[in-house]
C-alpha cells in the first residue's frame, strides 16, 4: 500500500516567519494515522511556542493510548492548553501567545475517523468529488458563515475574519467546559479524503479551487503543494498548512456464485420420475357453512378499505398543501442588513445598496450595545410569510438610535427589551403594534412595579 498521508506548511508571500505546523504520522503501533493542523496566534515569537508547544503535547499523548478515543483527544488538548498557559504565566514576553488546533484520527481499517477542533482551522472530508466542512469556525464571521448569514466570498474577505473566540491557551481551565472543544466521528470509506489546513489557506482560495485540485490525478504530495500554490498566487497573506489524508483501502466486494446449470440429460431424467409417480387424486372436504364468517371478512374489508381510502386521501392533501405553499426567495440585501445588525456599530442604508423599500421574510435581530442605523428614507416592508416582530432588540441593547426609517405592514414592528432604544423620524404604517415592549423578570422573586404599556417616550412629533 502506498503512503496515504502527507502534509506540508509554508511562511507565505507576506510574513516573515511561520506560526503554523502540523502532524502527519502513523501513532499507535499504525493503528492510527494522525493528522493535525496548528495555526499559532500572539506575534512573531509567541505563535510559534504556542504551535510547537501544542504540537509536541498532543503528539506524546497520543502515543500512549488511554481508553476511549474522542475522551483521549479531548485530554490531550487539554494538556496542550494547560501547558501553553503556564508557559505565558512564567514567560511575560509571551503574554499573548495561543493556538487553534484542528485534529482528526483516521482509522483506515475500519472506516472512521474522530476529531477533535478549536479555533479557526479546519477539517474537510473529501467524498465523491464534493467537498465539505466537518468543523465549524469559533468565530463570529465563522458564525455567520456556518449559519447562511454570510456566503463564503463575503466571509473571506469580512474584516474580522481572523477574530477567534476560543484556542488553546485564551482559558486556564478548558476542561471543566464541555463545549470548549468540539469533537466527533464520522465513516471514513475507501476512496475518502481528509484535508486539515489553517486560514492561510482558506482565506485565500474557495471550495471550488481546492476541490478542483483536489481532483487532479497525482499523489497527495503534488495535491499538498498544489493547494499551496495556489494560496500563495492568490496572495499568501498568512502562512499556510494542508495535510491530506486517502483511505486507499480497497473496498469489499461480495463474491459472486454461479447460477446452477441443469443439464439437459438430468432434465429428460427428473420428467421421467415424476411421469413415473403415481397421481394421488384430490381429496374433497366437505362444505361447511360459512356464512358468518363471510359477513365478518366483508365487514373487515370494508373497514380497511375506507381506511386505505383516508390514507390516500390525507397524502393527497397534505402534498397538496406542501405545493401551494409559497417558496420564500430572501432577497441578498436582506441577509446583508441581518449580517451588518451583527457586527456593525453605524449602518448606512443608502440607496445604492438597498434601494428605497425592503421586504422582510424573518425577523431582524439587534444584539449590539451600541448601534446607530441611519434609513435616508428607507422603508421596511412585512412579508406576508413574515412570523413574529420586524425588529427585536434584545436586553444587551444599550443605547441604540433608529434614525429616519419607515416600517410598514408589521404584526409587531419593534420588540424592545430595555429602554435604550431611541427613535427620531420613525414612521409605522399599518403596524398593529407599532413597538412592543418585555420586561425580563427574575423567577420564584415578588415583583413590585408598574406595568406600563410601552417604555418610549416621545419627545416631540415632526410637522
Amino acid at each position: 500500500m502506498t503512503k496515504n498521508y502527507f502534509g506540508s506548511t509554508d511562511t507565505g508571500r507576506v510574513r516573515q516567519n511561520n506560526e503554523d505546523t502540523f502532524i502527519a504520522e502513523p501513532i499507535m503501533n499504525n493503528r492510527y494515522i494522525a493528522a493535525c493542523a496548528i495555526d499559532g496566534v500572539g506575534g512573531y515569537e509567541g505563535g510559534e511556542v504556542a504551535a510547537q508547544i501544542a504540537r509536541d503535547t498532543i503528539l506524546g499523548y497520543l502515543r500512549i493510548p488511554s481508553g476511549e478515543v474522542l475522551t483521549m483527544l479531548r485530554e490531550a488538548f487539554s494538556a496542550a492548553n494547560e501547558k501553553i498557559f503556564a508557559e505565558k504565566q512564567n514567560n511575560p514576553r509571551l503574554e499573548g501567545m495561543a493556538c487553534v488546533v484542528t485534529l482528526a484520527l483516521a482509522d483506515t481499517e475500519n472506516n472512521k475517523f474522530y476529531y477533535a477542533h478549536v479555533g479557526d482551522t479546519r477539517l474537510y472530508l473529501f467524498r465523491d468529488q464534493t467537498l465539505v466542512k466537518i468543523t465549524r469556525d469559533q468565530s463570529f464571521v465563522g458564525f455567520l458563515e456556518d449559519s447562511g448569514r454570510l456566503s463564503e466570498e463575503a466571509a473571506m474577505s469580512h474584516p474580522k475574519r481572523n477574530e477567534i473566540n476560543k484556542a488553546l491557551g485564551f482559558d486556564a481551565r478548558i476542561a471543566t467546559q464541555s463545549d470548549y472543544i468540539e469533537t466527533g466521528e464520522s465513516p471514513f470509506l475507501p476512496g475518502d479524503m481528509l484535508l486539515l489546513c489553517s486560514d492561510g489557506l482558506t482565506d485565500m482560495i474557495d471550495n471550488r479551487t481546492m476541490t478542483s485540485i483536489l481532483l487532479t490525478r497525482g499523489s497527495l504530495q503534488e495535491k499538498t503543494s498544489a493547494l499551496i500554490e495556489a494560496a500563495n498566487n492568490a496572495g499568501g497573506k498568512d502562512n499556510i498548512t494542508a495535510v491530506l489524508v486517502h483511505n486507499n483501502t480497497k473496498p469489499i466486494k461480495q463474491v459472486a456464485t454461479k447460477p446452477v446449470v441443469v443439464k439437459k440429460k438430468q432434465r429428460e431424467q427428473s420428467q421421467q420420475q415424476q411421469e413415473e409417480s403415481p397421481v394421488i387424486p384430490p381429496v374433497r372436504r366437505r362444505k361447511r357453512s360459512g356464512g358468518k364468517a363471510m359477513l365478518v371478512l366483508v365487514l373487515l374489508c370494508i373497514f380497511f378499505g375506507g381506511g386505505f381510502l383516508w390514507l390516500l386521501y390525507s397524502n393527497y392533501r397534505d402534498k397538496k398543501a406542501v405545493e401551494e405553499t409559497p417558496i420564500v426567495q430572501k432577497d441578498p440585501r436582506e441577509q446583508r442588513l441581518s449580517a451588518s445588525l451583527a457586527s456593525s456599530r453605524i449602518i448606512l442604508m443608502l440607496d445604492s445598496t438597498y434601494g428605497d423599500t425592503l421586504r422582510l421574510t424573518e425577523p431582524l435581530l439587534v444584539g449590539t450595545d451600541t448601534l446607530h442605523i441611519r434609513g435616508h428614507g428607507l422603508v421596511l416592508k412585512a412579508d406576508s410569510t413574515l412570523k413574529g416582530p420586524g425588529l427585536i432588540f434584545s436586553a444587551n441593547c444599550k443605547k441604540v438610535l433608529l434614525d429616519s426609517l419607515t416600517l410598514d405592514g408589521f404584526d409587531v414592528a419593534l420588540s424592545v427589551q430595555n429602554r435604550g432604544v431611541r427613535l427620531k423620524n420613525v414612521r409605522f404604517i399599518n403596524c398593529r403594534i407599532p413597538i412592543q415592549s418585555t420586561y425580563p423578570v427574575p423567577g420564584n422573586l415578588y415583583v413590585n412595579g408598574t406595568a406600563g404599556d410601552t417604555t418610549l417616550r416621545i419627545d416631540s412629533l415632526p410637522k
